[in-house]
């Protein structure tokens, strides 16, 4: 609720204004899709009472209260729907799997796989991505003013070939733990970035492999692994 209130503030101010207001979205809001790719006329499988619904009820209210403040007020409100994102500079203990994949090959432990690990994810290098934005925000392209785009990388992988990718670049013994996937986890997560190709002739230019080597490098560099 408070991150609502926080969004629906910003509005108000960026009304007041007269500026452009951008809003981080997510594919969260795709749920557990029934379709993939997922395009942006899709509207989704979300659970409402789900253990993950608090954040993607929050993204889907988030993008209902900007399109109501377009439609009363022909406010130019813009909407990146985010896929899964990675470089340096994120957090290796924030949980999410690449993180977690490099900082487990670096220290030689077992990878730690949710399910059977079949599930897939599309991982955008964060270069790309803020590419995409700047570009979203900064056109004066009256055709933007009141869209949804999805911004992410449309190359699917599971999440047991994303482990096996990781371990040959750091170069280790390959062993899994299987343990319980979590609930309301995804089955599959692939953006159709169409929009983004003709709207803002977007596509993610950064390999996985170039990526997650760029990646790897930073954590070395942090757990001081360079040696």
């Amino acid at each position: 609720m408070t991150n609502s209130i926080g969004t629906k503030n910003m509005i108000e101010i960026a009304l007041s204004s007269g500026a452009r207001f951008l809003q981080g979205s997510t594919s969260e809001v795709y749920g557990d899709p029934k379709i993939s790719p997922q395009d942006e006329n899709y509207h989704g499988n979300v659970s409402s009472t789900g253990i993950r619904s608090c954040y993607d009820e929050g993204k889907r209210f988030a993008e209902a209260l900007l399109f109501s403040y377009y439609r009363s007020f022909d406010m130019d409100i813009r909407i990146i729907r985010i896929f899964n994102t990675y470089g340096p500079f994120m957090n290796i203990d924030d949980g999410r799997v690449i993180p977690n994949f490099i900082k487990q090959a670096l220290y030689k432990n077992k990878f730690t796989i949710y399910g059977k690990g079949n599930q897939t994810r599309s991982f955008c290098y964060v270069d790309d991505l803020i590419d995409g934005m700047l570009k979203f925000m900064f056109s004066d392209d009256k055709n933007l003013k009141g869209e949804v785009i999805n911004l992410g990388n449309p190359e699917p992988i599971t999440i047991n070939e994303l482990a096996i990718e990781i371990n040959e670049l750091i170069g280790n013994k390959m062993e899994f733990d299987f343990v319980q996937l979590p609930e309301d986890d995804p089955v599959n997560r692939c953006p159709d970035i169409t929009k983004a190709k003709n709207l803002l002739g977007w596509s993610p230019k950064i390999s996985r492999k170039d990526g997650l080597n760029r990646t790897i490098d930073y954590f070395k560099a942090i757990l001081n692994l360079n040696q």
